[in-house]
């Protein structure tokens, strides 16, 4: 599969991506776990359908040391026994506002007082920039079918 833009030979893509890129940097700087915020970019990742982010994310997890089960879980948080009460809520928070148009009002107040629970302020921050970054990522990626599968951990740092 090609992919319908090529974004680094576009100078116009260059120009933008690389302070939207800038800007992903430093998120994952922000006081969120970094294992916390790897489960949410591939829960956002696998309802959205983004392959390149489902490979980058994935592999990225496994070199920082994430087991295989619990990446073989997420899809299936709910049910898996191998998540902290931490991370189930910033999973439901990720899926809630992943499927803004599908929950009707978007995020619950429930879902936000549960991850309020076990995060500051600054983490919450981190986790809605991070869901909401993730879902743009997915959809440059999906919108120009950008392939998969080729992507090395630490690529882009």
């Amino acid at each position: 599969m090609d992919a319908r833009l090529n974004y680094l030979g576009n100078p116009a893509a260059v120009k933008v991506l690389s302070h939207f890129m800038s800007a992903g940097k430093a998120v994952k700087d922000l006081p969120l776990p970094a294992a916390t915020q790897e489960l949410v970019a591939l829960r956002v990742s696998q309802i959205n359908g983004c392959a390149v982010c489902l490979d980058m994310h994935t592999k990225e997890a496994a070199a920082a040391g994430e087991t295989p089960v619990r990446l073989h879980l997420i899809a299936a948080w709910r049910e898996a026994t191998v998540f902290t009460e931490a991370e189930r809520a910033a999973l439901e928070l990720a899926e809630e506002g992943t499927r803004v148009a599908d929950a009707g009002p978007g995020v619950s107040d429930e879902v936000w007082a549960r991850a309020a629970k076990h995060y500051d302020e600054q983490q919450l921050t981190a986790l809605v920039i991070l869901v909401s970054f993730m879902n743009t990522v997915n959809r440059l990626n999906i919108i120009t079918r950008q392939p998969a599968g080729d992507y090395v951990p630490g690529q882009f740092h």
